[in-house]
């Protein structure tokens, strides 16, 4: 038992060397190299017609917001349709859509009346009545930029780009310390790890919340998949698999409510870690098996997967250590380890350690927020409860072959309501 606990033990702090070692690459390239740049120079007369799909249900008190930023985009208009896709909505979500759908003629609402609720579902929907080939999806809490449109069409001009992805930006970050931290999650995971990606060349993840994607190509993959709640990471993983990149726009940001309660925040981290961990279970193999991809993209693909087994990781490498302790065999060495991994990695909602925080912020100028930095362990902490339930919920769908559910963040919006 002491060969098998110790073994483990090493096994964990070996993976978290790996992850260690892979967020230092990417923000020494972040703050050091030339940095991968984006399609800046894309003229008007070749901008693609686009699709724009807006999943809501019962997004009464947000619609109107991200319908008026779409709106006001610089986009033309000739070449723009919008499909706010009401899911099955019991507020006044439909008569606002309805609304809308009246004054402007490219904007198209789609009710959702019956089947199994979700944002696949709706995704499906929409790419079976888009008439143009670039998608671009939107949460109904978000709010997109005035040229974000223009910055994220840019990306199809590459003929292998199949998805591009914005940065998201909090709007509410002077809530309360929540809305504070998770804003440094949001930085470090966009600024640092998202573009480190990018100029590496290996795999920035699409996000279904700021990003778009070739309609032609996710059609012939087979759609989204109606019982993933992680369709974006879903998405990223079988595009590169297939051969397509993922594009990412650092400057095309769009702006987001953060959940500024622990309880939304609790089942909003546990949903994400519960359909991660799916994506995992699903892509894994055939990421590893992939022709089209080099070593170190398979690598980072797998690293990508696995980001929220760290926290479970850990817990059971501290509790090894305890049971180590008791029978007297606990080698100090890896105690130590695993103190400073914990420490390292205080914050991991965005796949962005404490150091890559810290860059971020200094990229972005906001210098004074990194005194915020030593109250992150503590989000760590409560990071790791819901991680590791939405973990077990995984394990549970798999023994028990059951449907996950989609539940929706609560949000301040929807109190005020």
């Amino acid at each position: 038992m002491v060969v098998v606990l110790q073994s483990f033990v090493a096994v964990v702090v070996a993976v978290m060397l790996v992850y260690g070692i892979r967020h230092w690459a990417f923000t020494f390239s972040r703050m050091m190299t030339r940095q991968r740049p984006f399609f800046q120079d894309l003229f008007e007369s070749d901008l693609p017609g686009i699709t724009v799909v807006v999943p809501m249900h019962n997004e009464g008190a947000v619609a109107s917001g991200v319908l008026d930023a779409l709106i006001d985009s610089d986009y033309p208009h000739d070449r723009l349709e919008i499909f706010p896709i009401d899911d099955q909505s019991r507020d006044d979500t439909s008569t606002i859509i309805l609304g809308y759908s009246q004054r402007y003629p490219f904007i198209k609402p789609v009710y959702r009346l019956e089947g199994e609720r979700g944002k696949p579902s709706a995704l499906n929907l929409a790419m079976h009545l888009a008439t143009k080939d670039v998608v671009m999806v939107f949460d109904a809490d978000y709010t997109p930029s005035r040229g974000l449109l223009r910055e994220l069409a840019m990306a199809f001009v590459d003929p292998e780009v199949g998805a591009v992805m914005g940065r998201v930006v909090p709007r509410n970050t002077s809530t309360n310390l929540l809305t504070r931290l998770l804003s440094l999650e949001r930085s470090g995971g966009y600024q640092v790890d998202q573009q480190a990606r990018f100029n590496l060349d290996l795999l920035p993840q699409y996000g279904g919340t700021v990003g778009g994607f070739r309609r032609s190509v996710v059609e012939r993959l087979g759609g989204f998949d109606p019982e993933m709640l992680a369709e974006d990471t879903d998405l990223t993983l079988r595009l590169f698999i297939a051969g397509w990149t993922v594009a990412y726009a650092n400057r095309a940001e769009c702006y987001e409510e953060v959940p500024d309660t622990w309880e939304a925040r609790y089942h909003q981290l546990r949903r994400w870690s519960r359909g991660h961990t799916r994506a995992l279970l699903v892509n894994l193999l055939p990421l590893l098996r992939s022709p089209h991809l080099k070593a170190i993209q398979k690598l980072d693909g797998a690293l990508l997967l696995g980001v929220y087994a760290v926290a479970p990781l850990l817990l059971l490498a501290f509790a090894a250590n305890v049971s180590l302790f008791l029978m007297g065999a606990l080698p100090i060495w890896s105690t130590l380890i695993l103190t400073f991994f914990v420490v390292m990695y205080n914050s991991f909602g965005n796949f962005a350690p404490v150091y890559e925080i810290g860059a971020a912020e200094v990229l972005d100028g906001s210098n004074e927020r990194i005194y915020l930095l030593p109250y992150l362990f503590y989000l760590f902490i409560f990071n790791t409860v819901a991680v590791t339930a939405g973990l077990m919920d995984t394990i549970g769908d798999v023994l028990k072959r059951r449907s996950p559910v989609w539940k929706k963040t609560r949000r301040s919006a929807d109190q005020g309501a």
